[in-house]
């Protein structure tokens, strides 16, 4: 009998009619496994993964198919937004089996959990080069039958192969000239024409264009910027970008940006509201501003649940189709916008063809550049007429669930735009999602990764408190509220007790408390998210600045230390570890001495938000209100009672400054 009636993923429901006996991941499955003597099929995908539904409606949905899955194995299915610590693993075998990774995950087990084959979509019979479904679960089940010694052979393999990933090459910490070499390198893989790196297709890939906008800032060399600016223009004005409603899709399947995979995850589109901020924040490019300002819109139009809490992504299909929901024909288009048609199709890449499988995916790529206010102002009104249209289409599925790091992802990018934006009404809502989490993913100074209508579960992973904690600390900035800087040091706490690998430094992604798995992951690579290493790096660097604890630096000097020999493999790959050892190197320790609410302390705030400052680490503390001892600011105070800002390079601070025209040259290095 299927048994996922009970489960509480989107994900996991979408297949609790199934015909398919799927049953979740857990000893009770294995069990069964063993007692039957059949292997395991473990199925892993996610809620807004197309490919996962083809192959649910063409297989799981088949009664043929599903009969012979029932007979031959025990089938579990697993969310891999709930559980990362599951899907990276079996990721990782499928790889060193010499696939290509991706969902829907298909691997095969032992009943003890050991993988000995797989792959990613198979078709109902045999097509795209790829054998049909119900073939490789007969040939599979055959294999661990008649074969054991094969299986076995693999199995011993695979593990010993799984178990060396975690392991890294050490190496010191690298120097600024090091980070130009990386970004120097970066740069020359940028597409000149359309940005992004490389070709077909193309992912957002933030962390890495971080690093570049980082050189930029630092040595004011041009190629950098244009690296950045060129993709950051053309993801704006192209097909990945929902002109309609805001916000980015997950990537785009062509070179130009123009046809996205177009579910929209929270993850994606809090890193580009990160920066895009910190690329307004130098260029003050209009554009940039709106798209910062219509994401943020889609966000608390669509996303927020639980009363405070962000949902964790909108679907690419909906009616069975992918992208219908999101594209027009020229006939829909006149018929809505009457006289204003012509100048709005003219913008928007609209004809009788399409761009896209005779539709046409709105874009701007073709005239990018913004028109007059007044041609804006029609176009916006256009697009008005056409939201409230496309609102009675059948939506996409909506996962609904929370999770913690991506809401620390969000949280963060929420609050360092509220403050370069002057936008109070957003660091209310970043508040919001931050008591939520702590709220329902809490237990004390642990968290749960998922939740779902108020029911928390799975242990905390290394992501989830780094982000949390980068989101406290962001918050710390930006409200200067002491509670926030407490729970970003009791959550780093718990990930030194329960994560920190006491043998080679850096942190395990899961707890010594937590689930045993046939292997425990340790790595700092970027992968979909930024690195949980690479974000608690620079996490550890930041409480150093802000308490002057010699432990917080070491500790940070460690993590990257320890992972910083396989940068030269794939320096791309490292991205967030390189820049939290930018930070380190290299923080920019800002004070502000005067009452928050006074008007003399806003300005100097606001002139700080308004800098493009990647290595900024803000405090705005109260007239008499004493820096930890070994703060270098420590004993600075107001001068003539004026609200007084000092900026800390290592142990040295500049002389007092007063006036908010005079905060510039005192931050930017060119």
């Amino acid at each position: 009998m299927n048994r996922l009636d009970q489960a509480t993923s989107p994900y996991l429901l979408q297949h609790k009619d199934n015909p398919v006996h799927w049953t979740t991941w857990g000893p009770d499955a294995f069990a069964e496994a063993k007692r039957r003597g059949v292997p395991v099929l473990l199925s892993v995908g996610y809620a807004a993964c197309h490919w996962c539904h083809v192959m649910a409606h063409e297989s799981f949905e088949d009664p043929a198919t599903a009969a012979v899955m029932n007979e031959l194995f025990v089938n579990i299915k697993v969310d891999r937004e709930e559980r990362p610590d599951v899907d990276t693993i079996y990721q990782s075998a499928l790889a060193l089996l010499g696939e290509s990774g991706g969902w829907p995950l298909t691997m095969f087990l032992t009943p003890d959990g050991e993988p000995f084959w797989g792959g990613t979509y198979f078709p109902p019979s045999a097509r795209y080069g790829r054998p049909g479904f119900i073939d490789v679960l007969k040939s599979v089940h055959g294999t661990f039958l008649r074969q054991p010694d094969t299986v076995a052979k693999n199995v011993g393999a695979l593990k010993d192969a799984l178990g060396k990933l975690s392991a890294s090459r050490a190496g010191g910490m690298p120097s600024l000239e090091d980070l130009d070499k990386v970004a120097r390198s970066l740069a020359r893989n940028v597409d000149p024409f359309f940005g992004g790196f490389g070709g077909a297709p193309k992912f957002p890939n933030v962390p890495g264009f971080l690093t570049l906008w980082r050189a930029w800032i630092r040595t004011g060399l041009q190629p950098f910027l244009e690296a950045v600016t060129v993709t950051l223009n053309r993801m704006c004005q192209g097909g990945i970008y929902d002109h309609l409603g805001g916000g980015f899709a997950r990537y785009s399947v062509d070179e130009e940006w123009l046809v996205p995979h177009f579910e929209k995850m929270l993850y994606d589109n809090a890193e580009l509201i990160d920066l895009l901020t910190l690329a307004w924040q130098d260029m003050k490019t209009p554009l940039y501003q709106h798209r910062v300002e219509e994401t943020i819109a889609w966000l608390f139009n669509e996303m927020i649940v639980g009363n405070g809490g962000f949902a964790s992504s909108l679907d690419a299909d909906s009616e069975g189709e992918e992208g219908r929901f999101y594209v027009w024909t020229e006939k829909e288009i006149d018929q809505v916008l009457g006289e204003a048609s012509p100048s709005f199709k003219r913008a928007y890449d609209v004809t009788a063809l399409g761009n896209w499988e005779h539709s046409t995916i709105l874009n701007r790529s073709r005239s990018p550049d913004l028109l007059s206010p007044d041609e804006e102002g029609l176009l916006g009104r256009a697009r008005a007429k056409l939201l409230e249209v496309r609102a009675g289409r059948v939506r996409p599925g909506f996962d609904d669930k929370t999770l913690a790091d991506w809401n620390g992802q969000m949280i963060a990018a929420l609050a360092n735009a509220a403050l370069a934006f002057q936008r109070p009404d957003w660091l209310e809502k970043a508040r919001a999602a931050f008591a939520y989490v702590e709220r329902v993913h809490g237990r004390g100074d642990r968290l749960l990764h998922s939740a779902r209508d108020g029911k928390a579960q799975h242990a905390g992973l290394l992501d989830d408190y780094a982000q949390m904690t980068r989101a406290a600390l962001t918050l710390y900035e930006a409200s200067g509220e002491g509670a926030y800087l407490a729970k970003a040091r009791a959550w780093s706490k718990v990930l030194d007790a329960h994560f920190w690998d006491a043998q080679n430094a850096g942190y395990f992604f899961t707890p010594d408390d937590g689930e045993a798995l046939i292997v425990r992951t340790r790595n700092a690579h970027d992968n979909a998210t930024p690195s949980g290493n690479g974000t608690q790096a620079a996490n550890l660097a930041r409480l150093w600045y802000l308490t002057g604890e010699a432990s917080y630096r070491d500790r940070a000097e460690a993590v990257i230390g320890a992972f910083s020999g396989d940068v030269s493999r794939s320096a791309m790959a490292f991205s967030t570890l390189l820049n939290a050892a930018e930070l380190l190197l290299a923080g920019q320790q800002i004070v502000i001495v005067g009452d928050r609410a006074g008007s003399d302390t806003k300005a100097l705030l606001d002139a700080v938000a308004a800098l493009s400052l990647p290595n900024r680490v803000l405090q705005v503390i109260a007239p008499g209100d004493a820096l930890p001892a070994a703060h270098p600011a420590h004993g600075k105070g107001q001068v003539d009672g004026k609200a007084t800002i000092y900026v800390c390079e290592g142990t040295t601070c500049s002389l007092p400054v007063t006036e908010a025209a005079q905060v510039p040259p005192l931050l930017l290095p060119r």
